[in-house]
């Protein structure tokens, strides 16, 4: 399409959604939505290719909702699928918003709780069932869901579906729901393993890309730090989140263990303004946390990578890489909870010596280098202990074997060889010994008999 439209009149919609869309307070649509919108309406399969906080959202849920129109029957006629009961929730809170003025009916499955209530509102009837392929294949196994009737099927972040493993399910669920339908998958990446599902689960696709593969927008502005080890870590972190601009942050961190010790830490300093949420958490406090968070009740989140996706916060002024994340892409996904609706963020990332391989390997797929900063010099940089400088040098030789299988390793060449245990001297005088030994040498020539 030549002509951008100015207005979301032009996509011809019911007035139930024109004016809940006014009430949201969009204006006009967005690259991805001004593409995909049109085509979906038209009943093409859509191959959506576009980077976190763009609207894809809206893209998919608009035609849905109009597609669906009304409450009607008892079995669900369309399925949106997600990764994580985050990005469930938050798809749930866009429908609240677009389906405001509608009597269209949906249900969130997701793991975490108890199926009863999920239950009890899918026996209630249900239009639209939005979920995580793991829950929807529980309950349809327990007999639970009707599935016949559904017309329209939906991948939402769809790389991040195949990371996480849930291929089988969504092949799974492909089986018993109608092979006459319309789908449509969006993805912020577009790799080989995109490209092979897709041509399993679409049909004649229409593509939609409105940039390039895991660019990140134009709004962030990111830097990288050169940082020796994690103590230093603790230190920079506790600079930048001192800055009187740092008004709402997210600190995302590769494992659990480490968000714990990024909250206590900075909890010590600014107690009451943070939370953690990870995989150990609660459903509930992970809930109460982000609403926490959105609300501005708080200041800084710790987080997993299971945040990275469906925190739709439009005011994060702040995003630290405090680890660099191992799947590359999810540096889109995360330093994309900053800059969105047209505001400014920043992205900072920390990188310790084992993380400048991967670093590089994501300053590859986003085809930029990110600018360096240097550490402020009022930060305090403390020296590596020798288990966690040890660690780098390990995780640094398995990188370098993983490009040249021949590599032998630098942490492998300090090592000295076994040394052999010392041969105990043999006492003079020792008939016993002295024996001993002119048995074994006649042993070894082939001279001793069994008698």
């Amino acid at each position: 399409m030549a002509d951008q439209l100015q207005s979301f009149d032009n996509f011809k919609l019911n007035t139930q959604l024109l004016n809940a869309i006014k009430e949201i307070g969009y204006t006009k649509p967005t690259p991805i939505q001004e593409k995909a919108i049109p085509l979906a309406l038209a009943g093409h399969d859509i191959l959506g290719i576009a980077q976190t906080g763009t609207g894809k959202t809206a893209a998919y849920l608009l035609p849905l909702l109009f597609k669906v129109k009304y409450a009607q029957g008892e079995h669900p006629r369309a399925l949106i699928l997600a990764p994580t009961r985050e990005l469930v929730m938050q798809i749930e809170s866009e429908i609240i918003g677009f389906g405001k003025y509608t009597d269209l009916r949906y249900v969130c499955l997701y793991g975490g709780l108890g199926p009863k209530p999920q239950i009890e509102k899918v026996s209630q009837g249900v239009d639209i069932i939005i979920a995580t392929p793991g829950r929807f294949m529980d309950l349809y196994q327990k007999e639970v869901l009707y599935t016949r009737d559904i017309k329209t099927m939906i991948l939402d972040e769809a790389d991040k579906m195949l990371d996480m493993g849930f291929l089988p399910q969504i092949r799974a669920i492909l089986e018993i729901i109608p092979v006459k339908r319309q789908n449509l998958l969006f993805s912020a990446t577009f790799s080989d393993r995109i490209e092979k599902l897709s041509h399993e689960f679409l049909e004649f696709p229409e593509r939609v890309e409105v940039a390039q593969q895991a660019t990140t927008a134009g709004t962030i502005t990111q830097s990288k730090f050169f940082v020796p080890n994690f103590k230093t870590k603790l230190s920079l972190l506790e600079k930048i989140v001192k800055d009187a601009k740092f008004e709402r942050g997210i600190v995302f961190t590769r494992s659990r263990k480490n968000a714990d010790e990024v909250f206590r830490y900075l909890e010590h300093q600014q107690p009451g303004s943070i939370r953690v949420i990870h995989a150990n958490k609660g459903q509930n406090t992970r809930i109460n946390s982000m609403d926490e968070f959105k609300k501005g009740s708080i200041k800084i989140l710790v987080a997993t990578d299971v945040a990275a996706r469906g925190l739709d916060v439009s005011m994060v002024s702040h995003v630290v890489n405090f680890d660099v994340p191992v799947i590359y892409e999810d540096y889109v996904h995360r330093i994309g909870r900053t800059g969105r609706a047209e505001n400014e963020g920043k992205a900072f990332t920390f990188i310790n010596p084992a993380e400048v391989y991967h670093f590089e390997k994501i300053e590859s797929i986003i085809r930029m280098q990110v600018p360096q900063r240097r550490v402020p010099r009022d930060v305090s940089v403390y020296d590596t202990p020798f288990e966690e400088k040890q660690a780098y040098e390990r995780e640094i030789d398995k990188q370098k074997r993983g490009d040249d299988p021949d590599f032998q390793g630098a942490f492998h060449e300090k090592k000295s060889p076994p040394k052999k245990a010392p041969e105990k001297p043999q006492k003079r005088g020792n008939k016993n010994s002295k024996a001993k030994r002119n048995r074994n040498q006649m042993k070894t020539k082939g001279k001793w008999k069994n008698s």
